[in-house]
């Protein structure tokens, strides 16, 4: 229903940075009500689980284009859109790494 994951990377920098956490929703109803702007946490079968942002959806093909903040980051503009079930849950909250 719910997790806590902690950030790896920085492809959502500067609104996410390596060590915050967020609390992610992997209620099905949630998840598949994603919309353009929410932040996703996903499987894909050569970069592993990542976290992105929806930039848009194809309802029809079932399949979303992901993007990443920083400007080096691996997203839908080098592996293309994402398939609707490769979605492991929608993130509702950050906490951002302690400053010490």
């Amino acid at each position: 229903m719910f997790r806590m994951i902690q950030v790896t990377g920085e492809s959502l920098s500067p609104l996410f940075h390596e060590g915050d956490y967020v609390l992610i929703t992997t209620i099905p109803f949630v998840v598949k009500r994603v919309k353009s702007g929410d932040t996703i946490l996903f499987r894909h079968p050569v970069y592993g689980t990542l976290i992105k942002q929806v930039e848009g959806i194809d309802a029809e093909l079932g399949t979303l284009s992901v993007i990443g903040t920083h400007p080096d980051s691996v997203d839908s503009r080098r592996f293309g859109p994402i398939r609707q079930e490769d979605v492991i849950g929608k993130v509702l909250w950050r906490i951002p790494r302690s400053a010490g």
